[in-house]
């Protein structure tokens, strides 16, 4: 017996108090409606229904996002179960003895019966069914069919949210846990209305239920009293009616509470304030509309018959806040005193100061664009492009230069540029505050706002409010806030130009960090065999060809095998593919899914072998053979893509350095591979043929 009880004890340390709480609930709640109960249980439990329903308002109330109280449909359909079982339970001791007078059923049904409706079932009966009306017809049935919208447009919109954060994810905007979380916040939201449309059903089906069981109580008490107690029937009326309404009354306050606190939880709006605060934000920030509502009160109070006093109290509290808030704003608008500026300093001869060198990166924003980028305002594209260096850093394999940001008024107020060594990169406009919706082919619905082009991609985008951006993912639209266009742009710009990227500042700096780790292979190839300037041209040579350069100990490792035969840096770039080969087929056709390929037609692969024959390093094309496989492999690549394969072209190892210089001069997007670069293991399918006339 003894062992038994320390084994009970030690389950229930082991699950702790806030696990069994729940189980411990619902079997009181199963109890309550098979055992009877004396009056003061009751009283206590009636009183505990009460307490936790002005808790779940309270909760409700403070809650910020509606996520924050993600499990309130549980709780929701608990309490409506407590309300239930405490109804039963109190029937069972009406009925039983509630001829012995009003307190047969406990002093909380006694006080509710007597108290709150005066003592007389009529009034009772009428506050009653008030109160039933305006739960179930008004409250319930409101915040029931939010749930219900909120929920088919939370779904919809999962797939346009899905995809912003994929793109904030490939942006380097965000890391792997911040997007794992988001999707789960997204399927947890989805979720929850779902629940929330579903728990509103029970608390309509009890305030239906509560109906009823007064009814029951009325009719069967008045049987009940006339029948085996030998009461009159307005003794009999008298008595158990009160109780019915009392009863009804101890259940029905709390439920329009619950009911209260469903409709706040469904109708809440994400924010970062308190409710309290989004209330008297928006609804007591506006002198004009409080001067305008205080002279509509006064002229109204002024009418003879009227209650002249009330109505112009009210308008001169009114009229009060307005000149209070006037106040407020007058003071916040007030400009300070201009202190005289210091006095110019004596102009100096020229320096060698004066020569600024110029930014690798640059960002230069109009004057709207500001907050965006301000240290003192916390600018979130500050932090995103914080995110993008460290991205790139991981991805591709080097740190890239700082960007330097400086405002520009020669810019529009909601334009930007991007710059690489002072030339510009690329040009956009970012609205602060509004949503870029992109289209990103298919979409189910037309937005208002101003049509555009995402500046990263060319894809057509509209600008919109931020009223519309639920909208707008449910139509399956991508969209991103101003500070994301920006540095989604950025990050684009970055790693179309990484080989610019890459000077032999950074190439030394990218040794000296491989150098902690194995010093003799660095040590053996710069400067003893391989100078630093051919090891920068290999390393900018793959990244204008996209390949990443993480894998650095097999990039010196190939380049010192090799080094000692050739210094040629297309040669050892040649080399480096081809042991960097399993590396690129990865990056393109990820896992181990076939290598779905574009191919060269046999007859224009010895056209183009012939042209290279010479092996000179300034090979060209004849015109007419240039345009017709420009334009075939634009149109291939075109179908590629459509099919949702990376563009990729396979030709012989003869032929891919010239082919690739000279298409991605015109189809950027195109990668061209060698025959002798694709692992043994790889299945290749070739999806279209290239072909062309001379």
């Amino acid at each position: 017996m003894a062992a038994g009880s320390m084994n009970l004890q030690g389950i229930v340390g082991r699950l702790g108090a806030s696990q069994l709480a729940a189980p411990i609930l619902i079997i009181m709640v199963l109890a309550m409606m098979v055992l009877p109960l004396p009056p003061f249980l009751l009283d206590i439990l009636f009183t505990f229904n009460i307490a936790v329903a002005v808790l779940v308002l309270m909760v409700a109330v403070d809650t910020k996002k509606t996520l924050d109280f993600s499990v309130f449909p549980t709780v929701l359909l608990v309490t409506t179960l407590l309300r239930l079982a405490l109804n039963v339970a109190s029937t069972r001791v009406v009925l039983m003895h509630g001829h012995n007078g009003p307190d047969a059923a406990g002093k909380v049904i006694e006080a509710f019966g007597e108290f709150l409706v005066g003592g007389s079932f009529a009034i009772g009966i009428i506050v009653f069914l008030i109160l039933v009306v305006i739960n179930f017809m008004v409250i319930t049935k409101g915040a029931g069919r939010v749930a219900e919208v909120s929920a088919r447009f939370t779904l919809d919109a999962m797939p346009g949210k899905q995809m912003a954060i994929d793109a904030d994810l490939n942006a380097g905007l965000i890391g792997e846990d911040e997007a794992r979380q988001r999707r789960q916040d997204v399927a947890r939201e989805s979720e929850f209305f779902g629940s929330m449309d579903g728990a509103s059903k029970f608390v309509r089906g009890d305030a239906i239920a509560g109906i009823i069981i007064t009814l029951i109580n009325i009719f069967g008490g008045l049987v009940i009293g006339v029948a085996q107690h030998d009461m009159a029937v307005g003794e009999a009326a008298q008595v158990y009616v009160l109780l019915a309404i009392g009863d009804g009354l101890v259940a029905q306050i709390p439920g329009l509470v619950i009911s209260i606190a469903a409709g706040l939880v469904v109708t809440r709006v994400s924010d970062e304030r308190e409710m309290g605060e989004q209330f008297s934000d928006q609804m007591f920030n506006d002198r004009k509309v409080m001067a305008i509502t205080a002279g509509i009160i006064a002229l109204l109070g002024i009418i003879p018959g009227m209650p002249n006093l009330v109505f112009l109290l009210i308008a001169g509290g009114l009229a009060w806040m307005a000149w209070k808030v006037a106040q407020k704003q007058q003071a916040l608008t007030e400009t300070p005193v201009q202190v005289a500026p210091p006095p110019a300093p004596e102009q100096v001869d020229a320096s060698w100061n004066d020569v600024a060198p110029l930014d690798v990166l640059g960002l230069e924003v109009g004057y709207r664009l500001i907050p965006l980028v301000d240290k003192t305002q916390d600018g979130e594209l500050l932090r995103r492009i914080r995110g993008i260096r460290k991205k790139f850093a991981q991805e591709v394999g080097f740190l890239v230069s700082p960007v330097h940001i400086r405002d520009n008024l020669e810019l529009k107020p909601n334009a930007y540029r991007i710059l690489l060594k002072g030339v510009e990169l690329g040009t956009g406009e970012s609205y602060a505050g509004h949503f870029l919706a992109i289209n990103p082919g298919r979409v189910a619905g037309t937005l208002n706002g101003t049509a555009t082009t995402d500046p990263a991609f060319g894809l057509p985008a509209i600008w919109i409010d931020i009223a519309q951006r639920d909208q707008a993912q449910a139509f399956g639209y991508t969209v991103v806030d101003a500070s994301t266009v920006v540095a989604t742009h950025l990050n684009h710009l970055i790693l179309t130009h990484a080989g610019e990227l890459l000077g032999r500042q950074e190439v030394q700096q990218l040794l000296d960090h491989l150098a902690k780790e194995m010093p003799k292979l660095v040590e053996d190839l710069v400067p003893k065999i391989l100078p630093l300037g051919v090891l920068q041209k290999v390393l900018q040579g793959l990244l204008e060809e996209g390949v990443a350069i993480r894998d650095m100990r097999t990039i010196i490792e190939t380049v010192a095998d090799h080094a000692p035969r050739t210094q040629s840096p297309d040669d050892l770039i040649s080399q480096v593919r081809l042991a960097l080969g399993r590396a690129i087929a990865q990056q393109l056709f990820p896992g181990n899914s076939d290598m779905q390929v574009m191919s060269l037609d046999p007859t224009l692969e010895r056209l183009l072998a012939q042209a290279v024959a010479g092996g000179s390093e300034n090979t060209s094309f004849e015109p007419g053979l240039a345009d017709t496989l420009v334009r075939e492999a634009a149109t291939a690549s075109s179908r590629q893509e459509s099919l949702g394969l990376p563009p990729v072209l396979l030709v012989p190892g003869s032929l891919r350095l010239l082919l690739s210089r000279f298409l991605r001069r015109s189809i950027p997007q195109l990668k061209v591979l060698a025959h002798n670069e694709i692992p043994e293991n790889r299945i290749i399918k070739v999806t279209s043929i290239i072909g062309g006339k001379a």
